[in-house]
């Protein structure tokens, strides 16, 4: 097994996933979309303050 040294490597968001827009069909497209649209959202909502 390879480890990976995540401190040399740009932060990463939890996911690790393959994917392939030759093997894609149109469900997979529009999850695609989707997924972007929500980081989005996420990256211009304001953070959450701690109480």
């Amino acid at each position: 097994m390879v480890k990976k040294n995540f401190s040399q490597s740009k932060m990463s968001d939890g996911r690790d996933i393959e994917f392939s827009r030759e093997l894609a069909d149109q469900d997979d497209l529009e999850a695609l979309e989707r997924s972007k649209a929500a980081d989005e959202r996420m990256k211009s909502k304001p953070p959450m303050k701690n109480k």
